[in-house]
């Protein structure tokens, strides 16, 4: 897909962060958008940025993408207001600090529901409309994560190396299909985003945080955004132009994937290092 303009795009987690910059950016290229967040505040005020800076048509709805009848329901209700839909960014996403050993069952299944169910909801609710429009493009946010496992951050990782794998297992079968529908697995490093503020925290980090309090903890997550959620949108958005299979977001995740590739088993140790550094 070469050209966004007058494209029907359906965004979840639209209401902050990569999702509004998604956006802004697609609207700024003639783009309709469907604009999707669990948070009804966030979401309000992405369509009044986007309503000011172009004429495109905007709708809203508030949907928490772990509920497949919920995402169902509103790609449907996307295609009949938009008359199509041809691009399908699954963005919504949570994070979780905790400890194998220590996460909670009901911690476990919460991210996994938003960060994996989430994407899968999306994918299979809107593909059918993107057939319906003859053209599409499925971008599914995974992240470094989920090409290297951090301490601390086991469940994230869990749902985020399922979305690159669920990703290009569904970009193959859409190539075996020959059609003109395409599909991205997104890898983001550290994005200068409210995630970090937002995430679950459990009580059992104390080996990974070296006695820091959560905030504390947080904080220090943050010194690693490097790159602006603007940015990460222009990324996105090249990469599906050339029509990518993988698209690294930042200086950190062209390192990291390196660090992967080159040394498949020793980075663990690396990591580790380096998370117990940056938790002085």
């Amino acid at each position: 897909m070469k050209d966004f303009k007058n494209k029907v795009a359906a965004i979840t987690g639209a209401g902050s962060g990569i999702g509004r910059a998604l956006a802004l950016e697609l609207s700024a290229r003639g783009c309709h958008l469907a604009l999707s967040d669990v948070n009804r505040a966030g979401l309000t005020e992405t369509a009044q940025l986007v309503s000011e800076s172009s004429s495109v048509k905007v709708t809203t709805q508030v949907v928490d993408v772990a509920k497949r009848q919920a995402v169902h329901t509103w790609a449907g209700k996307v295609a009949a207001e938009h008359g199509a839909v041809h691009l399908v960014f699954n963005n919504a996403g949570v994070a979780l600090g905790s400890t194998i050993e220590g996460a909670d069952y009901d911690d476990l299944e919460w991210i996994m529901n938003i960060n994996f169910w989430g994407v899968v909801h999306g994918t299979k609710a809107f593909l059918p409309h993107l057939r319906a429009a003859g053209e599409g493009h499925i971008v599914n946010v995974s992240s470094v994560f989920g090409i290297i496992g951090v301490p601390s951050q086991g469940a994230y990782n869990a749902t985020k190396f399922a979305v690159r794998g669920f990703t290009e297992a569904l970009r193959q079968e859409l190539d075996m299909d020959g059609g003109n529908i395409s599909a991205t697995s997104v890898h983001p490093g550290g994005i200068k985003t409210n995630i970090a503020q937002a995430a679950r925290f459990a009580d059992n980090m104390d080996g990974v945080l070296g006695g820091k309090s959560e905030a504390a903890g947080k904080a220090a997550f943050e010194k690693l955004f490097i790159t602006t959620p603007g940015s990460a949108a222009r990324t996105i958005l090249k990469g599906v132009r050339r029509d990518a299979r993988r698209v690294l977001i930042g200086p950190d995740a062209h390192a990291i994937d390196a660090m992967a590739r080159l040394l498949p088993s020793q980075y663990q140790w690396l990591v580790g290092q380096g998370t117990k550094w940056a938790m002085r």
